[in-house]
């Protein structure tokens, strides 16, 4: 209940208030399940927005939406007036103004930031690298920044990832050695990361956190409600985008010193989850922001069921306390509770170990800042009841509130892939593949035209051989054909010499025989002289056949 520039947070033996102008020295609210820790937040947020100061706020268990729904008097809030020296008619229910945000995407306004945003340490956090791996991781973000590829989206991150490990050798020198088994294991780590939603949550518009810092028409903060009733079964996306969001308002707001009232008040609940397994470097960036961000005017307020969850250099920098009842059934517990109450400045009227013990719900031990900046007193009190509804916002008044953020919606509720490293790797290997195929095209082009040369080459070889061939041929044929003549020549020659040698050997024989004939003749003759001459001697007879032998002629 914000009461001129106090929020009236509880009544123990004197009203306990905190002051605006101490509000940004960060606070805890702690204490065992079901003591009244949802209550005080309420308490303190509605405050707040009253008061101008836009509130963020995470709804893990689903109640918290009944910020945007007026409550309403029940008997057990009667009973409890006079407790608070209240009559009911100066009791008011209303609403505070919400805005509700969803990093899934499911009931509320989309909440998106991109890979860049998150870097390359946050990352690894939520990854849960190696510090090799880690380093990968960085190599990755630089080339991906001098190559001047945006990472926006997680296909971005894994495509930039595969690409540079296609291209290891090439940056070995530059960035340093890039192993294929780390790349693989931030590839296997951001399936996880995906199965969780961060698809969804990686990409753009990226969430403007400047849109977190403003108020309604009548003055009064937003109350910006993080549905995170399923986010906190993804445990790491939700601390991750916690500790994002932190890391960026310190980054983002100016200096502003010690304000009147804080610009902007962050209550972190189920704050475990951000110091579980936190690295060390991280621890220490949790620890320098949590310090610095006091002057940018945010307060800072961790929910938790113990302050044994939160590093001790962070619970040294949270100035007002919440303290609700701790269980303590172990040494461990028991020893957290001794811790607890130490951290409270003695109140003589109690015992703080045991009244921590004995806190019922919607009881607490209460310290805040004083004027002078000193932590007051510890009391005892009863935390007062908000002006809001208890549980969680009917689905009407829910629709009501997303109904009234269209601005938001138009915004941010249709998601943009532009052009980032998935694109221009895919459009550099598409270019690539294609200057592939048409180098191994034109190569194909160049075997088949060398081969068509040679082939025609070959054929030409084949159709000159052919040609002697036939050349050859034709020669032998001519030389055979001139042979052929000449041999013929030959055999006509012959003949005719034959012929001729034939016809002078008939001449010949002609000649002879007519020689012969005429020998005959005159042989006839002369023997017929003789026979004449003779017969008169020896007789007709005689003297012929005389005559015969004597010419050799015949009878």
């Amino acid at each position: 209940m914000l009461i001129n520039d106090k929020i009236w947070v509880a009544q123990g033996e004197l009203p306990c208030c905190l002051l605006l102008n101490q509000a940004n020295r960060h606070g805890l609210i702690a204490g065992a399940t079901g003591t009244g820790k949802t209550v005080t937040l309420k308490v303190l947020a509605e405050s707040f927005s009253d008061a101008g100061v836009p509130v963020f706020m995470a709804d893990v268990k689903g109640d918290v939406t009944g910020m945007a729904q007026a409550g309403a008097m029940t008997d057990g809030l009667r009973k409890r007036l006079g407790y608070f020296n209240l009559t009911e008619d100066e009791v008011r229910f209303y609403g505070a103004p919400c805005r509700i945000w969803d990093m899934l995407g499911d009931a509320g306004c989309p909440v998106r930031i991109t890979i860049s945003d998150m870097g390359p340490v946050l990352l690894s956090r939520l990854l849960g690298l190696t510090d090799v791996q880690q380093g990968v991781l960085n190599v990755v973000f630089r080339v991906a920044d001098d190559q001047g590829m945006l990472l926006l989206d997680l296909k971005d991150l894994r495509s930039m990832l595969a690409y540079v490990a296609d291209h290891a050798k090439d940056y070995e020198t530059t960035y340093g050695r890039v192993s294929s088994q780390s790349v693989g294991a931030i590839q296997r780590a951001l399936l996880a990361i995906e199965d969780q939603g961060g698809d969804i949550f990686f990409g753009e518009p990226d969430l403007d956190i400047n849109d977190w810092f403003a108020c309604d028409e009548d003055g009064r903060g937003y109350v910006n409600i993080l549905n995170a009733s399923k986010l906190i079964q993804m445990p790491q996306i939700y601390a991750m985008f916690l500790l994002w969001m932190l890391s960026t308002l310190f980054e983002v707001l100016p200096e502003v010193g010690d304000p009147d009232k804080p610009r902007f008040v962050f209550f972190f609940d189920e704050a475990h989850l951000l110091f579980d397994d936190m690295p060390k470097q991280l621890n220490d960036k949790i620890v320098q922001v949590v310090k610095l961000i006091r002057s940018k005017g945010v307060g800072v307020y961790f929910i938790t069921q113990s302050p044994s969850d939160i590093p001790d250099e962070v619970l040294a920098q949270l100035s007002n306390r919440v303290q609700h009842g701790l269980r303590a059934y172990t040494p461990a517990e028991q020893k957290a509770v001794k811790a607890a109450a130490a951290s409270f400045r003695t109140n003589p009227t109690f015992d703080t170990v045991e009244a921590l013990q004995d806190l019922g719900t919607g009881e607490a031990l209460v310290s805040f800042l004083d004027d002078e900046g000193r932590p007051s007193i510890v009391q005892r009190a009863r935390v007062i009841f908000p002006a809001c509804r208890m549980a969680a916002a009917d689905e009407e008044t829910i629709q009501q509130v997303l109904a009234g953020q269209v601005e938001l919606t138009e915004k941010y509720g249709q998601a943009v892939d532009r052009e980032s490293a998935y694109e221009m790797i895919n459009d550099a290997r598409e270019t690539e593949q294609a200057n592939a195929q048409l180098a191994a095209e034109r190569a194909a082009f160049e075997k088949e035209r060398a081969a068509f040369e040679a082939e025609r080459a070959r054929e030409a070889a084949r159709q000159a051989k052919a040609a002697e061939q036939a050349a050859a041929r034709e020669q032998r044929e001519r030389q055979k054909a001139e042979e052929q003549r000449l041999r013929q020549l030959e055999r006509e020659a012959e003949a005719a010499r034959k012929r001729q040698e034939q016809a002078a050997a008939r001449a010949e024989r002609e000649r002879l025989k007519e020689e012969e004939r005429r020998q005959r003749e005159r042989q006839k003759a002369m023997s017929d002289v003789a026979g004449a001459l003779l017969t008169p001697v020896f007789g007709k007879t005689t003297g012929r056949r005389i005559a015969r032998g004597l010419f050799g002629t015949k009878r």
